[in-house]
């Protein structure tokens, strides 16, 4: 059986020390910028290799990019071919903070083509709360020469696609950002507060139970079809400040059955670069 949504602590519980599942620990914070990778040495769910927003799922920083461009395919593809990702292996992403870090390498790979890849529902968070085994030891390089890249331009939308969109009363602009962000109220990461004109506020944190898991795909299915207002998932365009937690709204839809929804990896801080594009302030 292989997962391509989520997966949950008890799955991957069962099968800790299987060669042909691979798990990765994404935790980071955007305030401290180490403090992930620290996390991770002081513990981490056996057999987990370390992987870095900036270093490692991350492009270089341009004047016209977003805080987050997309890593380039083939400089991403050799490092996941050195970690051994490869055909039919079963890769699992976590992080502690609800899958908000963790989801942009789960869509990294199905970008590049590897769809079996899977967040682990309740992440870190809740493995420790289950007293799950823990480690302090890192995996080594293994070299696998099977890992796809397959970039699939169908699912991002460019900047110019983004304004296109805007024209477009069939097309549903998504963001991720907590509320005070996008009303422009707060704004602790980008020069400029804001939203872009005519998109739809959705926190990634709507996706979630009280216990940080994910909602039951019936109650996901049913929340996006009412904000979505009869809007096939294909016509859906997801963003956030730099392309990360757009990632968990993409596999919440995933989740509740709506395959096909896109993602503007620039997103507000791609957004903003250029004084043309309209910012709009408010609910």
């Amino acid at each position: 059986m292989s997962y391509s949504t989520l997966i949950s602590t008890q799955e991957l519980a069962a099968q800790l020390g299987n060669p042909n599942w691979i798990v990765f620990d994404c935790r980071f914070t955007l305030t401290d910028p180490e403090g992930g990778r620290r996390a991770y040495e002081d513990g981490h769910i056996p057999g987990a290799r370390y992987v870095h927003l900036e270093e490692d799922l991350s492009g270089p920083v341009g004047q016209d990019t977003g805080r987050h461009p997309l890593p380039e395919p083939r400089a991403l593809t050799e490092k996941l071919c050195r970690w051994g990702v490869g055909v039919n292996r079963q890769v699992v992403v976590y992080d502690d903070s609800y899958g908000s870090m963790a989801a942009r390498m789960w869509w990294l790979l199905r970008w590049l083509g590897h769809p079996d890849v899977a967040l682990l529902d309740g992440g870190y968070p809740k493995w420790q709360r289950e007293k799950r085994p823990i480690a302090k030891e890192a995996p080594v390089d293994v070299h696998s020469a099977s890992c796809a890249c397959l970039p699939e331009r169908s699912q991002w939308a460019s900047v110019e696609e983004i304004v296109e969109s805007l024209a477009d009363k069939k097309s549903r602009l998504l963001d991720a950002r907590p509320d005070r962000r996008f009303s422009g109220e707060y704004e602790p990461f980008d020069p400029i507060a804001g939203h872009v004109p005519g998109s739809i506020n959705w926190p990634f944190e709507e996706n979630l139970d009280i216990d940080g898991t994910f909602l039951p795909p019936e109650a996901l299915r049913e929340q996006y079809q009412a904000l979505l207002k009869g809007a096939a998932p294909h016509q859906v365009i997801h963003m956030c400040g730099s392309g990360v937690t757009a990632c968990h709204n993409i596999l919440a839809m995933e989740a509740a059955g709506l395959s096909g929804s896109r993602l503007y990896p620039g997103s507000w801080s791609e957004w903003i670069t250029d004084p043309s594009r309209p910012v709009a302030t408010g609910e």
